[in-house]
């Protein structure tokens, strides 16, 4: 018999049935009805080495059994230690600092606060802006929801933040810009400069964006040059860049860490989700040791707490997943499953007329969908196309991740296919086979639909 349901949760969707989860294992989720799910986007993009791994599970209970919190401000402990030491060995930064939080919106709010701190401790107190990309997720907490670039999250709260100034994301199926890469001179990443000179050169602190963007544009993979040009530009008008890894980080895109395809080095980072795959909540602020130095000098410690920072069960948990990760070489088998996963979507929906765009790079793949595909016009909001079919997949035992909203707040439905690095290549094809048919069957009801109003007219 299934567990009791309480009246009492306070549920992420009120009007969704919520079954009842009581095991995972590799790629697959078990209810308490026995009904299996393949969860073929990781949870919310978070899980990469896969469900029910015994020594993670381990390595938490024992740490548990020994010191379960100490607080970070008086406490370290041997497993804090022995992460920052395995994870500053993979980090593209320049002898890397770690402090270490709970979420990622906790990591971009200790991030966004150690730019301002830096640049004070610089002398330039003036430097008091952020400047972030539309399209892009960084968190719901005040300070990172201001860099956020989602309107349908922002706007309910805009009254409550201090905002931040945004510019165009590097989407190349719908250029902001009009253009077609490569004939567009990177106008996405030169905007970048445009507001920097709008804002003041010297008032803006940092430039914040997702390497490959994330659950708001679904995948969005920015063209050759567009990071080296935004580097460079920070550089010109010493604007720190931070990379948010939050998503991208831990071999999702087939490298330990997104901004790794591109060529440059960031100056601070952040990172979630995949450091221990779901299995507790834990966060990371990767910043360069000088300029820690530079805040010790200057200001004696950085601003920032909290009561589980440095948590001494979240670091094992890390720990015990980046050693997964290395023992079994998964961050390779991201890169190489990922090319069959993005060969096989891309073959399975090519035909489909609501589908516009297939993108995205290692474990991390989007689909676009349209309501015609030779004019790229979106559905109507309405009728919430990608959310219908995320709900229809799930019907059929798959978990994938829908958005909506991604071309102009409103307006634009797209899904994520982001599991498990375990993942095999025949599990892979079922994936694309239950994604096909789900879309099938709620274009073919859309349609339907459609066709009726058309005759009531």
């Amino acid at each position: 018999m299934a567990p009791a349901y309480s009246p009492h949760v306070f549920r992420r969707r009120m009007s969704f049935p919520h079954p009842q989860a009581v095991r995972g294992e590799g790629i697959y989720i078990w209810d308490a009805d026995g009904r299996r799910y393949i969860d073929a986007s990781g949870g919310p993009v978070a899980v990469n080495i896969g469900h029910g791994v015994a020594e993670v599970a381990r390595a938490v209970a024992e740490q548990t059994a020994a010191v379960a919190y100490v607080h970070g401000s008086l406490f370290t402990t041997p497993g804090l230690e022995a992460y920052s030491d395995a994870l500053s060995r993979r980090v593209p930064l320049d002898d890397p600092r770690f402090y270490y939080l709970t979420s990622g919106s906790e990591a971009v709010e200790g991030a966004i606060k150690f730019a301002r701190q830096v640049q004070v401790a610089r002398g330039e107190p003036a430097r008091d802006v952020v400047i972030a990309r539309w399209g892009s997720y960084h968190g719901l907490s005040l300070g990172a929801l201001a860099v956020t670039g989602k309107p349908s999250m922002r706007n309910l709260f805009a009254p409550m933040m201090r905002d931040q100034p945004h510019i165009p994301p590097p989407y190349c199926y719908r250029c902001p810009f009009g253009a077609t890469c490569p004939n567009c001179d990177l106008a996405c990443a030169r905007a970048l400069e445009v507001e920097i000179r709008r804002q003041g050169p010297g008032r803006v602190a940092a430039f914040i964006a997702e390497p490959v963007s994330g659950a708001t544009l679904g995948a969005v993979v920015p063209p050759e040059g567009y990071w080296p040009l935004i580097r460079e530009i920070c550089d010109r008008y010493g604007v720190l860049l931070i990379a948010d890894e939050v998503m991208t980080g831990f071999g999702r895109t087939g490298r330990w860490f997104g901004i790794e395809h591109f060529g440059i080095r960031p100056d601070g980072m952040t990172m979630g989700k995949g450091a221990t795959g779901g299995y507790f909540p834990f966060s990371v602020v990767a910043v360069r040791g000088a300029d820690v130095e530079m805040i010790r000098q200057a200001h004696g410690d950085f601003n920032h707490g909290g009561t589980f920072s440095h948590h001494a069960v979240g670091a094992t948990a890390a720990l015990a997943t980046l050693r997964y990760l290395e023992e079994h070489d998964l961050v390779t088998a991201a890169a190489v499953r990922g090319d069959y996963l993005g060969r096989r979507l891309r073959e399975a929906l090519a035909d489909l007329p609501c589908v516009g765009d297939v993108r995205g790079v290692g474990m991390m793949w989007g689909v676009e969908f349209v309501a015609d595909r030779g004019t790229k016009a979106p559905f109507p909001p309405e009728v919430a196309f990608a959310r219908r079919v995320g709900d229809r997949a799930f019907e059929h035992g798959l978990i994938v991740y829908p958005g909506s909203g991604g071309i102009d707040g409103i307006l634009g439905d797209h899904l994520m296919v982001a599991p498990p690095f375990v993942i095999t290549e025949a599990e892979i094809d079922e994936v694309v086979s239950l994604l096909r048919r789900a879309i099938l069957e709620v274009w073919e009801g859309v349609s339907a639909l459609s066709g009726e109003r058309a005759r009531h007219f």
